[in-house]
């Protein structure tokens, strides 16, 4: 069972159980996909109500391909926050981004840092 908490230390974990879990799928010969990741991670847990759940809150179909985590993380990005947000009843934009990206950082941390809602500032002159 996973233990999830909208924390740093918690979505290092997530990061870190991602890969793992991309590692035993590929080593089954199975699908990296929303629905396998699901049902390996929460067992029955994982019914179809729960997966429906996590996959229209991070807009991605259950059955899609996902691509590798530390090359391509918005997509998991996304997933992550929506497991969290369903585990924990809480609305999706109430997951802390800033603690989910640094988290990727620690876990994956030759890849390039994640931060999608940068904003950009202009300089003055």
């Amino acid at each position: 069972m996973i233990r999830t908490e909208n924390n740093q230390e918690c979505f290092v974990q997530l990061w870190l159980r991602l890969e793992r879990t991309r590692c035993l799928l590929g080593g089954q010969y199975k699908r990296f996909c929303i629905r396998r990741v699901l049902k390996s991670w929460f067992g029955i847990e994982a019914n179809d109500d729960f997966i429906w759940e996590v996959c229209s809150r991070c807009n991605q179909a259950g059955w899609d391909e996902l691509p590798l985590p530390s090359l391509y993380p918005r997509k998991h990005r996304e997933l992550l926050r929506a497991i969290v947000s369903v585990k924990l009843g809480i609305s999706y934009y109430k997951i802390d981004l800033k603690a989910l990206d640094s988290a990727y950082s620690i876990a994956f941390p030759k890849s390039t840092p994640l931060n999608v809602n940068k904003k950009n500032r202009h300089c003055q002159p």
